[in-house]
């Protein structure tokens, strides 16, 4: 088949890449130049795991080419996936404009019947959304059919989802567009759930919810462990073992962040207040995970004497997990606001993201220099390089061996024989 992919972000390059691995003709839309170029050159702008090789291979075998070309672009292929931002509004709905913007230039340059599909994360209601749009810009009416098929990739492992997902949604009400995207996904070995257009729009809203409900519930539960002196982690694997319940996202840490979790579980938020129906305990997920960071503030004033005036304190980690170079809604940068805030002075290090310069904030390029006279240290990112670090080299370099470790990823007893004070998250 030939797919046009709007949008080559980190959803719409990795959905083309895959369309590419099933053997079909991929073209990907974008109206930046800086991405353009560095996809068609093979190059990926953004921090991805695996995806690069495979972009540089389909690149070469012309299985994928990028173009702005908008006109040209619509005309020539069959399924049109719509993969752009649904960035988080002030009041946290979605902003459709992007997708809006797609939809009209479909409808505009439209000549003959599409399939039109929504990747990106839009509110219940979307589909309809587009149908009008499309057909608002139609110069002549022409049969098209809208799906709504969300991504669940995560950030980091995006390709491994990709290839292999868990489940695949398709939501239409159309039989032809239904046969046609089953045929698309034929060679994925997974539950297909067919459903309309809106309980698939719910469906990823919901999932991301939940998840970032799992999140916020733990790192709560967290904070009375750390009053009652139980180790979370235990709890955590008690609880998980549980088939009802399971081990995933009872991790507790400084809480979630990233592209997805914030702007998903506000966006659902606002739908049910516009609904009348709200969602009390979404609301209280959303005011855990804001006080998160600040629980690890308290922590390391507390070890400092009461204030954190012109201390220095280094921070190991910036992205919102590790494995991706996305800082949006990053817990590491709210915890990095609040210690400016606190007056503290701020050495960063990440081996990926790059942050620029600014009063009492400085990046390095080291973990060395990073913690050369540090009056703490806080574990803000996983990051598997800070796991296997030679921490007893470290202990000399910093003005106190205070360790807060925000993603409890290190090994307690190894650093506290060292000589170091080590804290993390309820890791009693």
């Amino acid at each position: 088949m030939k797919i046009l992919i709007v949008g080559t972000g980190y959803v719409g390059t990795t959905t083309g890449l895959i369309f590419c691995e099933m053997g079909h003709q991929v073209t990907g839309l974008d109206l930046d130049d800086h991405k353009l170029q560095a996809l068609k050159a093979g190059k990926l702008y953004f921090y991805e795991p695996g995806l690069e090789e495979l972009l540089s291979r389909h690149v070469a075998a012309k299985n994928i080419y990028f173009t702005k070309n908008t006109k040209k672009a619509v005309k020539e292929n069959d399924i049109i996936f719509i993969c752009v931002g649904t960035p988080m509004e002030t009041d946290g709905s979605a902003n459709l404009t992007y997708v809006k913007n797609v939809a009209e230039s479909i409808g505009k340059y439209m000549n003959k019947s599409k399939i039109i599909v929504t990747k990106s994360t839009v509110p219940v209601g979307t589909a309809e959304l587009v149908e009008k749009w499309v057909s608002g810009k139609q110069a002549t009416p022409i049969r098209f059919d809208v799906v709504s098929n969300p991504e669940f990739l995560r950030e980091g492992s995006a390709l491994q989802d990709a290839l292999n997902p868990d489940r695949i949604i398709i939501g239409t009400k159309s039989e032809k567009a239904r046969k046609i995207m089953k045929e698309l996904y034929k060679d994925f070995h997974c539950p297909i759930v067919i459903t309309n257009p809106k309980a698939s729009e719910m469906i990823k809203y919901a999932a991301n919810s939940f998840l970032a409900m799992k999140i916020s519930y733990i790192n709560e539960l967290a904070r009375l462990c750390d009053a009652l002196n139980i180790n979370v982690n235990e709890v955590s694997k008690g609880i998980g073992l549980d088939t009802r319940i399971g081990p995933q996202f009872l991790r507790a840490g400084m809480g979630y962040g990233g592209s997805c979790f914030p702007k998903d579980v506000n966006a659902l938020i606002q739908t049910a207040k516009e609904q009348g129906k709200p969602l009390s305990i979404l609301e209280s997920v959303v005011k855990v995970n804001e006080k998160q960071p600040i629980y690890i503030i308290e922590k390391i004033k507390q070890a400092l004497g009461g204030n954190l005036i012109n201390k220095k304190i280094a921070v190991l980690g910036l992205s919102f997990k590790a494995n991706t170079d996305d800082t949006r809604e990053s817990p590491s940068l709210r915890l990095i606001d609040r210690l400016l805030a606190e007056q503290a002075q701020v050495k960063v290090h990440d081996p990926v993201v790059k942050i620029a310069a600014r009063p009492s904030l400085v990046q390095l390029q080291s973990v060395e220099e990073t913690v050369a006279g540090a009056e703490a240290l806080v574990i803000g990112t996983d990051w598997d390089e800070y796991k296997v670090l030679e921490w007893v080299n470290l202990k000399p370099l910093m003005a106190h061996p205070y360790i807060f470790d925000g993603r409890n990823m290190l090994d307690k007893r190894m650093v506290t024989n060292i000589g170091f004070y080590y804290e993390g998250i309820a890791n009693h």
